[in-house]
């Protein structure tokens, strides 16, 4: 690889602010904010609007959809006169 042309890959904690979660992982993003860790170190943090304890389909509080009234909007619409 050349050197100088890559971002920095550094530890990074990731705030779900919504579901009180975070997380520390490493990233190439950057941000202005700080946070203190729970090792005593302070990383740069990124809140983020879904993570894996507020996403419908990680948590199983999953919506469902009523898909046979959108089925049949699709035939009334697209439907072939005669058919």
């Amino acid at each position: 690889m050349k050197p100088g042309i890559h971002p920095e890959y550094r530890p990074v904690v990731y705030r779900d602010r919504g579901a009180d979660f975070a997380f520390l992982t490493r990233s190439t993003a950057t941000s202005d904010q700080t946070i203190e860790w729970t090792d005593g170190n302070t990383y740069p943090v990124i809140d983020v609007q879904i993570s894996s304890a507020s996403h419908p389909f990680w948590t199983g509080k999953q919506r469902l959809l009523d898909t046979a009234g959108r089925v049949e909007k699709f035939r009334n619409r697209y439907a072939r006169p005669g058919r």
